[in-house]
């Protein structure tokens, strides 16, 4: 049966005397859990957050009847700037359409892109410990060209293009080129700035040079900078907000059944592509490095 017959069921049966009332769906709030590194859907089949990931979910967030906010539930140390301008833009958008507020519960840690999540909402909670902020943008590699002359491997590339083989890991860094990361990644962090000033306006307290040159915050000095509101947790805040008889909906990701039954290498051993295992082990090792930036 589809959405809109079953909808009409439900409002002859909420007018019937007596009984009606056992019909009137109750006041909600949707809880959606966003948890791990941001990036490409490609890089996000076990964990982690991406816009295609979400997408679908978010739409059916508002969907539901009686719903009174939406509630986040963060816990990431950023990743990839795109998806989370696509992930906001969508709740953004929607919220506003229906005139449902958002709202933001941070874990251990809202850092860079996790906090460009967070900043959708219309007040952003956290625990005492949570690690809070590192607004920027970072970019890092490895230079192999010592390595590979030390074991006599001769580096042979061809491109049509200057700029093909812009920060080659296996050549010496070209000032050039980190000229030009450095005015992308400006760009980038003006849009992140851009941002967080929208969303949180004048409860910012300090300067740019401050808050929005990386630096990260426990949650007790965040407050007192403007970068969140309070300290709470999700149920007593939401509570307080819409009352005891709120009910909170928890919904979540569509798991590929079988992917997740496979063990870690499986899906690219039965293709017989053995350098998969590798990416995801590299992967992993990035995904390791973004945490424990923040001592997880």
């Amino acid at each position: 049966m589809s959405d809109k017959p079953l909808k009409k069921i439900k409002k002859s049966l909420k007018n019937l005397p007596a009984i009606g009332k056992f019909f009137i769906p109750k006041d909600k709030v949707i809880v959606m859990r966003m948890a791990g590194v941001i990036a490409d859907s490609s890089n996000t089949r076990k964990s982690g957050i991406s816009h295609q990931k979400y997408s679908k979910l978010i739409d059916r967030a508002f969907d539901y009847e009686n719903m009174k906010a939406l509630a986040l539930v963060i816990n990431s140390p950023g990743g990839a700037p795109a998806q989370c301008s696509l992930i906001t833009s969508q709740i953004q958008a929607l919220a506003e359409k229906h005139k449902v507020p958002v709202y933001a519960f941070i874990e251990d840690v809202a850092a860079s892109g996790g906090y460009w999540l967070a900043c959708v909402a219309n007040k952003i909670y956290a625990q005492e410990t949570s690690i809070v902020g590192s607004i920027g943008v970072i970019s890092g590699g490895f230079g192999f060209e010592e390595l590979i002359k030390k074991h006599g491997i001769e580096r042979r590339v061809y491109t049509s293009g200057k700029d093909k083989s812009f920060l080659d890991p296996f050549a010496a860094e070209k000032p050039a080129d980190i000229k030009r990361l450095k005015a992308l990644q400006k760009a980038i962090h003006t849009s992140f700035k851009d941002w967080v000033h929208a969303r949180r306006g004048e409860r910012l307290n300090g300067a740019d040079a401050v808050l929005m040159e990386g630096a990260f915050w426990a949650a007790p000095e965040a407050i007192e900078k403007g970068i969140i509101d309070g300290v709470g947790d999700l149920k007593s805040i939401m509570k307080e907000e819409f009352g005891d008889e709120i009910k909170f909906v928890d919904i979540e990701p569509e798991k590929k059944f079988l992917s997740g039954l496979l063990p870690f290498g499986s899906e690219a051993r039965m293709q017989g592509i053995d350098g998969e295992v590798v990416v995801e082990a590299l992967d992993a090792l990035h995904t390791r490095s973004l945490w424990s930036r923040f001592g997880l």
